[in-house]
């Protein structure tokens, strides 16, 4: 199938749930705090678009930080699992505690610990969210190590560093990308969501629930629009890594 193919639905069905909804909100006269006209966000998104850039460049920057600190930890940690039995039953039920804990949760004790005036605690927030996946995608990977592989280890008397680097990590490498693909786009959700819990008022999430407490929904809508397109973007680099990292040779 064709690019166009495989892009024009979804842009069919997107284009035709924005109609809808601009029939529906003038029809019904639905009141704009409940829901705004596409029209009035998309005039928003325009007025407001100025601001728009550097306050998703602040998001974006602190998911980027937390999720480069999140998969070198989260690598790290599945290496040391790996390697390490102890390490194994330490790490494995801290992190997977981990992601039991809300980040309504984690967000205010960050910023309790850490200050008020700084971007570490809402990258710390992020880089807990992903930390979980890309180590639980990439121990997964670490195990699925071939017998014959294993064997030729042993008999060539490996340490297990060597295995590791040479056998062990390079068979992990499309659940590396896997568990980095699944976390980009959590961690755009995970910086938005830090803003509502103090700090600096200079990313999207801090807009938009300024917006929202000021009664300019529309605005807050565009700042929600400008936050699903940083989510997509994060998204798609992690897909473009992960395709790069598991294609095939020629």
């Amino acid at each position: 199938m064709s690019a166009a193919g495989r892009w024009a639905p979804p842009l069919l069905f997107g284009a035709g749930v924005l109609v809808v909804w601009q029939v529906l909100v003038v029809a019904l006269a639905v009141p704009s705090f409940l829901l705004p006209a596409p029209t009035a966000i998309a005039a928003q998104v325009a007025a407001q678009f100025g601001v728009i850039l550097p306050t998703a460049s602040v998001t974006g920057g602190n998911a980027l930080a937390g999720l480069v600190t999140g998969f070198v930890l989260g690598v790290a940690l599945a290496l040391l699992a790996a390697r390490s039995r102890l390490v194994q039953e330490l790490a494995t039920p801290v992190v997977l505690a981990a992601s039991a804990v809300p980040i309504v949760a984690l967000a205010p004790v960050f910023t309790t610990m850490f200050g008020s005036t700084t971007e570490v605690p809402r990258r710390l927030v992020v880089t807990v969210v992903v930390v979980v996946p890309v180590f639980v995608s990439t121990a997964r990977g670490l195990r699925q190590v071939q017998p014959v592989h294993a064997d030729l280890m042993t008999a060539l008397a490996a340490t297990p560093w060597q295995a590791s680097r040479f056998v062990r990590l390079p068979g992990a490498v499309p659940y590396i990308v896997t568990g980095l693909r699944l976390a980009a786009p959590a961690a755009v959700i995970a910086s938005i969501v830090a803003e509502y819990f103090g700090g600096p008022q200079n990313g999207l999430g801090s807009r938009i629930s300024s917006a929202a407490a000021n009664t300019a929904y529309a605005r807050a809508w565009a700042f929600v629009v400008a936050s699903i397109v940083l989510g997509l973007l994060f998204h798609l680099a992690g897909l473009l890594l992960e395709r790069l990292a598991t294609r095939s040779p020629r």
